[in-house]
């Protein structure tokens, strides 16, 4: 009867270290397939952050190539580049979703090619120039050319003159700032506090530009791509151009100073993109951010 009793218990015993066993072996399995996603997981974010630090070395490489070619659109470049560093140091102290990083890099491109096309533009111009000035000096001790070199030079003029005459807009600048109902302004970087928008930029002088009123349609779209103000639209031919300002100026070939307030609240917290467009052509472009 005792033999019974005791093969029981033994019985009862072996069943219950088999269940033990069975359980910690889903349980060590799971605890590995956890681990496994977890380092997965990592390694990706760690590749997608290695790439987008790839791609903002390439865009800072860029502007310091440009800005060593030191034309008169190198203080512009230089701030481009600034903010491409700033966001670098930004991805190396982060350790999360690289996601808002790869965004933010996205629109220091579309910046950048902006600003590299005028760059290209305005050393075509200083070329055409150069060559045009060595050209006339040769031309000059050739008499017998005057005729046929005077009417190239002419033409030459024309277009000069026709690129020479349109305006240029300079230091484009956006602060955010907590309007109180004293009339006090305080300068944010919080996208909660902030209610009010400065946008302002200067018109630089140009003696053979035509004067008279000019209206520059000011764009500025927050971090999903919505365009704040007023979001009106405008055609120009077959563009349609949706703006959230209109700064009207009254030009007289001299220097301008242009500032204007955007209102609003509820501000997104993000990258913000702000461009001035003469008609349907883009003229100058930044960004800004809002924590």
């Amino acid at each position: 009867m005792e033999n019974q009793k005791s093969n029981s218990s033994l019985k009862a015993v072996i069943a219950v270290l088999a269940i033990l066993l069975v359980g910690s072996l889903v349980y060590i399995f799971k605890m590995s397939s956890e681990v496994e996603s977890v380092h997965t997981e990592i390694t990706k974010t760690s590749s997608e952050k290695e790439s987008v630090m790839k791609d903002l070395q390439d865009l800072k490489t860029t502007y310091d190539a440009a800005i060593a070619e030191n034309t008169s659109m190198s203080e512009e470049l230089i701030q481009e580049r600034d903010k491409v560093v700033k966001l670098m140091d930004d991805l190396k102290k982060s350790n999360g979703d690289v996601s808002r990083f790869r965004g933010q890099m996205k629109a220091l491109q579309g910046n950048m090619k902006v600003l590299m096309a005028e760059n290209e533009g305005l050393k075509k111009q200083n070329t055409t120039l150069t060559i045009q000035r060595d050209s006339t000096v040769v031309v000059l001790g050739e008499s017998k050319k005057f005729n046929e070199v005077l009417v190239g030079q002419n033409e030459d003029l024309a277009k000069t003159v026709e690129k020479g005459s349109k305006l240029s807009v300079l230091n484009l600048q956006t602060a955010a700032y907590k309007l109180k109902s004293s009339g006090k302004e305080i300068a944010t970087d919080k996208a909660s506090r902030a209610n009010v928008l400065k946008i302002s930029f200067t018109i630089a002088e140009n003696s053979i530009a035509k004067s008279g009123d000019k209206d520059y349609y000011v764009q500025v779209m927050d971090s999903k791509n919505n365009v704040l103000g007023d979001a009106k639209t405008i055609t120009f031919g077959d563009k349609d151009l949706k703006y959230s300002f209109v700064s009207s100026v009254k030009y007289e070939n001299k220097t301008v100073q242009v500032s204007q307030d955007l209102a609003g609240k509820n501000f997104e917290k993000g990258m913000y993109t702000v461009n001035v467009f003469d008609k349907d052509q883009l003229v100058s472009s930044t960004n800004f951010s809002l924590r």
